[in-house]
């Protein structure tokens, strides 16, 4: 004979539907909050983790581009090789735009006397 649990009775065919019902209710408002809660967080937040991490790779880019040394810290792209092509490439332009550049810091300076 099977030992009986007072405190853990059975639930009468009644009993079950309703606590199945229950069940059910709760699941359907906890998908209800966690598709508000996985929306909010995909419009308000992934965007930012989006732009930040394509702001890091860009600034990773940019540092081996600014600085030769980087080169051997920001993994094993060959900075220095890059930096010349684009020079090669685009010589002209980059003396151009030296140039304007140090017409912009002169006219800053004498404003600053």
């Amino acid at each position: 004979m099977e030992e009986q649990y007072p405190l853990y009775p059975e639930l009468s065919e009644e009993g079950k539907k309703e606590a199945q019902l229950i069940i059910d209710a709760f699941k359907e408002k906890l998908k209800k909050v966690a598709d508000e809660v996985i929306s909010e967080f995909y419009c308000d937040v992934a965007m930012y983790i989006e732009s930040d991490a394509w702001a890091n790779f860009r600034n990773q880019l940019l540092d081996g581009f600014k600085n030769y040394d980087n080169r051997k810290i920001q993994g094993e792209y060959d900075f220095e090789k890059i930096r010349q092509e684009i020079y090669l490439e685009y010589r002209d332009e980059i003396i151009q735009d030296l140039n304007q550049d140090l017409v912009k810091e002169n006219e800053s300076l004498k404003k600053n006397d």
